[in-house]
């Protein structure tokens, strides 16, 4: 399977830490809350606790363990790519390269496991989630996102679905049956959100687009839009949450704690 992950695989390239001086400059001190305030995607949601032990499965190359560091937790990852852990490991993070079943056992329990788009990827689901509850404290968290194929996009696009991505995604799941792969693997969904993003719809439209031969560039603009959305995505802000409130931008983010004493 590795040959399906080259070095240049999107999330590996748009997790890089950037390099330089990372001091935000006072319009940013006063934009960036505001407009986290504002616009709720959804999409990389942890439950709201202090700082602990956090592990992140499928790390690519660290942004979100600089991000979690950067407010106090002691990080560390799990990355199947070993150059996009090797550049994690170069920004001075712990990230084992391989899987989570050749991982060693940590030393210490963690306080909260994140895993963001990784679960439709993984070749034994319910194993690797069983081993992430073993790792966990009682009463600690998990919290996931993956495609929801209980969206009606799964079935208007069928074939051309932004979200199936064959060879890489193995296994698709709805609401209902991550709750229920969750339960049988040790964890207790405590809530499910629909992000409020159209990545999937857009690159959804994009496949569509090239089936019927529309022109080059106009199918690119959408099958490209997941990786550069930036200000259209705030801009398509109001569908997308629509959308989310129905359930259908084809995207969930599942937050679960491990069953035991101490939740």
């Amino acid at each position: 399977m590795g040959a399906y992950y080259p070095d240049d695989y999107g999330p590996y390239i748009g997790s890089r830490i950037p390099g330089g001086s990372q001091v935000p400059t006072r319009r940013q001190k006063v934009l960036d809350p505001l407009l986290r305030r504002i616009f709720r995607f959804n999409t990389n949601v942890v439950p709201d606790l202090p700082p602990g032990r956090m592990l992140e499965v499928g790390c690519a190359s660290g942004s979100f363990l600089a991000q979690m560091a950067s407010v106090g937790w002691t990080v560390s990852g799990i990355e199947f790519s070993p150059a996009a852990a090797a550049a994690a490991r170069g920004a001075g993070y712990d990230v084992f390269a391989g899987t989570v079943a050749a991982a060693p056992e940590p030393a210490h329990a963690y306080d909260l496991i994140a895993g963001w788009m990784v679960v439709e990827h993984l070749h034994d689901p319910m194993n690797t989630l069983g081993t992430l509850a073993r790792w966990t404290r009682p009463g600690g968290w998990l919290a996931i996102s993956l495609p929801d194929a209980g969206a009606l996009e799964f079935r208007l696009f069928k074939g051309a679905g932004y979200a199936l991505q064959l060879p890489t995604h193995l296994y698709h799941f709805t609401p209902r049956t991550i709750t229920m792969l969750l339960e049988r693997s040790g964890w207790r969904v405590e809530h499910v959100y629909h992000q409020r993003v159209l990545n999937n719809l857009m690159g959804s439209i994009g496949h569509k687009l090239e089936d019927w031969g529309a022109p080059l560039a106009l199918s690119r603009m959408f099958r490209s839009y997941p990786q550069r959305a930036g200000r259209w995505a705030l801009i398509l802000y109001p569908i997308a949450w629509l959308l989310a409130a129905m359930g259908q931008t084809g995207r969930m983010t599942v937050l679960a704690r491990r069953d035991g004493k101490g939740s």
